[in-house]
């Protein structure tokens, strides 16, 4: 194994920039190449077809079966046109990943050959094969009845020679099965809630649009360094290996010239963003070694979620054109920064106002204050779910570690903005305002847009930041789907600006001004959500006990972290958000636990193989070098000159074969403890006893190895290391 440590150490070395087929057009002229947008559809449809689907998607409304063959035939016309030749209707199971079944166009023509047939029932609807995903009790395993369903408001595209047709995933029954369907849920709920509190300050509004910009994290590795770690190509994560002796210390990556490899990996990853139509927009070099980022431009969300999970598909193919692997595990490498994946969300007017952006005018500031305190409010209320709604066995290796967010839901607002909720909380109403004609109110905040300073907050421990026209998510993961992070989020405001709603109606009801109406329970929210405000250091013991005084989740068991989505609080508010019903929820938690065990078992695995048949003989061979020096040292100089000049050998001979015995016996320790957890039916608390029993033996053990690689010879050391690792760019 030393040999082939090296090797791959010098292939990785050597390697060059991989030359890239730059595109001879601008980008403006192949964005979208491989897309069926809506100017393919202009192109590829008849008119009355192409104004029916565009109605439908702007509209949400279905399409007759002959519009469907239509558009079926048209699609099918453009794919082959660009190459394709196979289709697959794409979904998002309970995985974090995506799904495709590849079928041919062909079918038989009846006269011994086949004719490239595609129909709108084919387009609309299919019942794939996928017994095999977490069925979490909605289904059972031996019946293959999901059916995935035409998502239109998000196109079509084509990857390699497959046109791939976004769809929901649904079971027999109609519960969701995917990450899909609940997210056009709570969307279409937070448009339904946010329009009727838009409409107080403009009867214009039609519809509210939920967006989302998020910034996807990654580490790059050489192929072949890859390949000789089994816990990189196993977990996805090094599951051993010390800290190098630099690592990010001086933060000279962040934001440093890219790499010669790496620069033509991301224009190349680049161009092919924008062929598939994903902006792709901002590429940098991250905190961490060989860690990078890509940002695109905000869209709305359930599209950006689409283009997301489309990313983490390609990324991989194109690294490994560059001979390059992607680690979007939120926490590969020890002692330095994990990767996130922040959520930009923000919400914007069909007139395009966004509604998190400071006015120009007093009623536009009063606006955004209704909405921001809704934000804190909702979040307030829900803080457990949010939490648990980003949380995985992956991430939580990354949380409170290094620049991640730590594992307690706050919001950061700002020195300014929280000087004005303050100011609105503490004042009476004639303080506030004066009605004056048709410029409505006046709150003294009118320079909002010029003097807000703190719309690039840099405290990076806050796990949900206002950063001036949008509230930033950041303890997404870089692996997760972005969804999960945006249900629970969109859900939660959609119930909080109902109850807002209905609670202005009612005081209007009563004669109230409509000013007076809000600004009142404006107030009382402000009030009720201060616990969730948090501006100071969310890494520090006294914020820790602070949030518990604020009666915060403070939970740090993961498995225990889910429990938050089946509260009664949670699954009424899903419920009347019409995202999830109890079913689905307690289905969903189902997988979640399942995963959990699942990726801890896999890991607690590959680390007893690691430790003992790749460390532990390497150490003892190394041991019995040792040995041997000590006895020619002890035989060519006798008496205490031997024992002096051999002492050392002899401590590091007594300090691995300690390493050696207490490794062995904590494996021995960590696979009965597997034992015993696997014995649990009960997911959840299956679950809890991988967390508590043998996550813990993983942690000794890596001690122990990581103990092993300072004493045991650089040369005979089987796996590559972190100086190996981070810096062969």
């Amino acid at each position: 194994m030393s040999k082939l440590r090296f090797r791959v150490v010098e292939e990785a070395y050597n390697r060059k920039a991989v030359q890239v087929d730059v595109p001879a057009e601008r980008p403006d002229q192949y964005y979208g190449k491989y897309v069926f947008n809506r100017q393919k559809m202009a192109q590829y449809l008849p008119q009355s077809v192409y104004d029916a689907l565009v109605n439908a998607i702007d509209n949400k409304e279905s399409l007759s079966r002959d519009i469907a063959d239509s558009v079926a035939e048209g699609m099918k016309r453009w794919a082959i046109d660009n190459g394709a030749r196979h289709y697959s209707h794409w979904f998002h199971p309970l995985t974090d990943g995506t799904a495709e079944k590849h079928d041919a166009f062909i079918d038989l023509d009846g006269e011994g050959g086949v004719v490239e047939e595609f129909s709108g029932k084919l387009l609309v609807q299919q019942e794939p094969d996928a017994s095999s995903f977490p069925n979490g009790g909605i289904r059972n395993t031996f019946e293959a009845r999901g059916y995935s369903v035409w998502d239109i408001s998000s196109p079509a595209f084509i990857l390699g020679k497959t046109l791939c047709i976004p769809t929901i995933f649904i079971s027999y029954t109609g519960e969701s099965l995917d990450y899909k369907a609940p997210l056009l849920r709570a969307i279409n709920s937070v448009d339904k809630a946010a329009t009727g509190v838009a409409q107080y300050f403009d009867p214009n509004v039609k519809h509210v649009t939920s967006f989302l910009g998020w910034e996807q994290e990654y580490f790059l590795v050489d192929e072949s360094l890859y390949s000789a770690r089994p816990d990189l190509v196993m977990t996805g994560r090094t599951l051993m290996g010390h800290e190098s002796a630099k690592n990010q210390q001086l933060e000279d990556h962040y934001f440093g010239a890219i790499p010669s490899r790496v620069d033509a990996f991301m224009l190349d990853l680049e161009i092919e963003c924008h062929k598939l139509g994903i902006p792709a927009k901002t590429r940098h070099n991250e905190v961490a070694p060989n860690q990078f980022e890509l940002a695109p431009i905000f869209e709305e969300t359930n599209l950006a979620n689409d283009h997301n999970l489309l990313l983490m598909s390609l990324i991989a193919e194109v690294a490994r054109r560059h001979k390059f692997r992607v680690l979007l595990h939120e926490k590969p490498f020890a002692g330095v920064n994990g990767s996130g994946k922040h959520n930009n969300w923000s919400l914007g007017t069909n007139t395009g106002t966004m509604l998190f952006a400071p006015g120009k005018t007093p009623m536009g500031n009063l606006q955004f204050i209704t909405f921001v305190v809704n934000v804190m409010a909702a979040v307030h209320r829900h803080n457990g779910l949010l939490k648990a709604s980003i949380m995985s066995a992956t991430n939580s290796h990354r949380l409170g570690a290094n620049e991640a967010p730590p594992a307690i839901i706050s919001i950061f607002l700002g020195s300014q903005l929280s000087e004005i909720l303050n100011k609105v909380e503490q004042s009476t109403n004639d303080e506030l305002f004066n009605v004056s004609g048709k410029e409505g109110l006046s709150l003294g905040m009118s320079q909002i847009p010029e003097i807000l300073v703190d719309n690039t907050d840099r405290n990076r421990t806050s796990p949900f930041a206002f950063t001036g026209n949008r509230f930033e998510f950041r303890a997404v993961g870089s692996s997760a789907n972005c969804a999960s992070a945006m249900i629970a989020l969109n859900a939660a405001v959609a119930e909080q600006l109902t109850e807002f709603k209905e609670k202005v109606d009612a005081r209007i009801a009563k004669g109230e001004n409509l000013n007076h109406a809000l600004l009142e329970e404006i107030k009382i929210l402000i009030t009720q959500s201060k616990a969730i405000h948090f501006d100071g250091n969310g890494y520090s013991d006294e914020w820790k006990e602070e949030a518990a005084r604020r009666g915060l989740d403070c939970e740090t068991n993961a498995a225990k972290i889910f429990d938050a989505y089946l509260s009664e609080q949670s699954i009424e508010m899903f419920r009347k958000a019409g995202v999830f019903t109890k079913v689905e929820l307690e289905a969903r938690n189902e997988v979640k636990w399942e995963m959990y065990t699942k990726k801890v078992q896999i890991e607690a695995r590959v680390l007893g193989d690691l430790a003992i048949n790749h460390v532990v003989p390497v150490a003892m061979r190394y041991q019995s070098i040792l040995v041997d020096s000590v006895l020619s040292l002890r035989k060519l100089f006798s008496g205490e000159k031997g024992e002096l000049m051999s002492a050392q050998d002899v401590a590091t001979i007594e300090s691995i074969a300690s390493h050696v015995l207490k490794t062995k016996d904590e494996v021995a320790k960590m696979i009965e403890a597997r034992k015993v957890a696997n014995r649990i039916e009960n997911e959840r608390e299956k679950a809890i006893a991988y967390h508590n029993t043998v996550v813990p033996c993983m942690e000794t053990i890596r001690e122990y190895l990581d103990d092993l690689e300072l004493m045991v010879d650089n040369e005979m050391w089987p796996l590559p290391k972190y100086r190996e690792l981070l810096f062969i760019r």
